[in-house]
């Protein structure tokens, strides 16, 4: 593992710090997105940081660039692509602290198969960024876009910038099996 993940993993980063590392990141295209990829959050003091674990999430699933299931979750080892119009993002952000309950985590658990998507919720498109065109995955019901860098052949960064947060959400997905491309 490269150092400023050990170090990211362990401590956390600062969101500058976090913003330095994605913008060193190499570009990629939506094509070579194409399958299925494991999640991890990165923490920098987001209010989101914790939740996604927290609730199951385990990566994001590219079938085409026209059907991406951007939040895949897992619970008694059934996985679920969740719409993400149907989660209370909103209540999330508003009370943190209500939503990292034990009561909340198993209503949501719960609720799991009334939240499931059942079409592709995002799509995956070449953004320019800061000058640099790369993929990003754009929801169909919320106003979220995640832009995406490659650190490695099997690793991205993620950067989501959700209109209804102050500073954007990081995290890495590592590829599961095989390019698709």
């Amino acid at each position: 593992m490269a150092p400023w993940r050990d170090d990211w993993s362990r401590s956390g980063l600062t969101p500058s710090s976090a913003e330095a590392l994605f913008r060193q990141a190499v570009s990629v295209s939506p094509l070579e997105l194409i399958g299925e990829w494991r999640g991890s959050e990165l923490p920098t003091g987001h209010p989101l940081d914790g939740l996604l674990p927290l609730y199951g999430w385990i990566g994001k699933r590219f079938r085409g660039p026209d059907e991406v299931d951007p939040l895949i979750f897992e619970h008694n080892g059934v996985e679920r692509a969740l719409d993400p119009g149907k989660l209370p993002l909103g209540l999330a952000l508003a009370l943190p602290r209500m939503a990292r309950t034990e009561a909340a985590v198993a209503g949501f658990r719960l609720m799991q198969p009334l939240l499931a998507a059942s079409v592709p919720k995002a799509r995956l498109r070449a953004v320019a960024l800061d000058g640099v065109v790369s993929a990003a995955m754009i929801y169909d019901d919320l106003p979220i876009i995640d832009y995406f860098r490659r650190i490695s052949p099997t690793r991205l960064i993620g950067r989501m910038e959700f209109r209804r947060t102050r500073s954007p959400f990081f995290f890495t997905l590592v590829r599961r099996g095989p390019s698709a491309v």
